[in-house]
């Protein structure tokens, strides 16, 4: 795990984004701990173990089509005359429906009506779909649109065979998976138990809503932040509000939030060279990096441990608050939870304005996202990109990754977005 660092190892050195990514991710081992729930319970949660499938599926051969099941062989013997395909009549001798097959033999010159999803016999091998097909009279149908041979069949196991691992460990549970778990029979599975986080803001200037404000006070943004981004990582929470900036008291903060958690997160205080109780306690109580980091917003940010819970300070400005937790505590409670994707999703865009930044920090900037009609995307600006306004990173939907080396990009050309809806855990 991460150890101090001298303070003047650090005083002059920014580390880049992916510098961090990986320090931190590398640091990090998923949590002990099992749970087995039900399937429905199971939505979201994490796999800890494989799953494999213990018979085939589907089961058996069955029909992709309403129609008419019978043997290829029938396409061989009457459907070429002349060297032209031509229409075959077949004699129907019985059904098969879902739940209930077809138990006769089937010989040449027949064919059953059969329903999707019912058991394809083993006589027959081909299905024509009813719109293909006529009924002259009860008991006869002609076949007027030959199929390929073999058409319309889904082979036993040809989703799943025995023996194959479908589900991995490590694996977010999506609502697809609890259907295929379904398939398989599968009541239960194990997913790694939820982490819990403990966050709070300090400083004397910060009031909770409902509380009057005094001159220089200020409401307290950043748990709300934090509250929802936690949300939607499905972790067990512990808001423990507004600490004053009092030394005994952030100690007792620090000492109880890490005796009952996984991670511990605070706003603000974590500067280099930044004098307070935070930092000073950071240092006495845990093993803290302090990092400068070159990315905008968001250049501080303290990590380690505290106790036995890992430890995470971030900068105290909203948007950089959102951005660092973005790249660097989400990726760490995913890796903590067991999941095996991490890092944010990152797509290839055209900008449709000029994007203006100077060399020097990987810029997160706020931006919308936006499909045309013909099914284009491009990106624009949110808005004023300062990293104490809101209004652009709520009018937002990705972000817009500027490397540090780049200057400002003209309209037109490529940039690295990260979606939102693809940064939600």
């Amino acid at each position: 795990m991460s150890q101090k660092n001298n303070p003047t190892d650090t005083a002059n050195l920014f580390l880049s984004v992916k510098e961090v990514q990986q320090r931190i991710i590398n640091d990090i081992k998923a949590i002990n701990g099992i749970e087995q729930v039900g399937i429905r319970q199971a939505l979201g949660r994490i796999l800890a173990q494989n799953v494999v499938a213990t018979f085939d599926t589907p089961p058996c051969d069955n029909s992709a089509m309403d129609g008419y099941a019978f043997s290829s062989k029938e396409l061989d013997s009457q459907a070429i005359k002349d060297g032209e395909q031509t229409a075959i009549s077949l004699k129907v001798v019985g059904q098969s429906f879902a739940g209930h097959p077809y138990q006769g033999a089937i010989a040449k010159g027949e064919a059953i009506r059969i329903m999707t999803g019912a058991a394809v016999p083993s006589d027959v091998d081909t299905v024509v779909m009813q719109e293909h097909t006529e009924t002259p009279e009860e008991g006869l149908v002609n076949i007027t649109t030959l199929p390929k041979a073999l058409a319309n069949v889904r082979k036993k196991g040809d989703d799943l065979s025995t023996g194959h691992t479908f589900l991995s460990c490590g694996k977010k549970l999506s609502p697809t998976d609890l259907a295929f778990l379904a398939t398989q029979g599968i009541p239960e599975v194990k997913v790694s138990r939820k982490i819990r986080v403990a966050f709070f803001s300090t400083g004397d200037e910060l009031r909770s809503i409902g509380e009057t404000l005094g001159e220089g006070d200020i409401y307290g943004s950043n748990r709300y932040s934090l509250y929802g981004l936690l949300k939607n990582l499905d972790v067990e929470l512990i808001d423990m509000g507004v600490i004053p900036d009092d030394r005994q008291a952030i100690e007792a903060a620090f000492l109880s939030a890490s005796e009952v958690t996984d991670a511990v997160i605070t706003s603000g205080g974590v500067s280099v060279g930044e004098a307070d109780y935070v930092k000073e306690t950071l240092e006495k109580l845990g093993q803290i990096n302090f990092w400068k980091i070159a990315m905008k917003p968001g250049k501080p940010l303290a990590f380690g441990t505290l106790g036995k819970s890992l430890f995470f300070g971030l900068p105290g400005n909203p948007v950089a608050v959102i951005a660092t937790f973005y790249q660097f505590v989400q990726p760490a409670l995913k890796r903590m939870k067991g999941q095996s994707i991490v890092l944010p999703l990152e797509i290839q865009v055209k900008t449709s304005e000029l994007l203006k930044k100077r060399p020097g920090r990987t810029d997160f900037q706020r931006g919308i996202l936006e499909q045309s009609e013909s099914g284009e995307f491009t990106v624009r600006s949110a808005g004023m990109q300062a990293s104490h306004v809101l209004t652009a990173m709520s009018q937002a939907n990705c972000f817009i990754v500027l490397a540090a080396e780049s200057g400002s990009v003209e309209a037109g050309k490529m940039v690295t977005v990260q979606p939102f809806e693809g940064l939600i855990a």
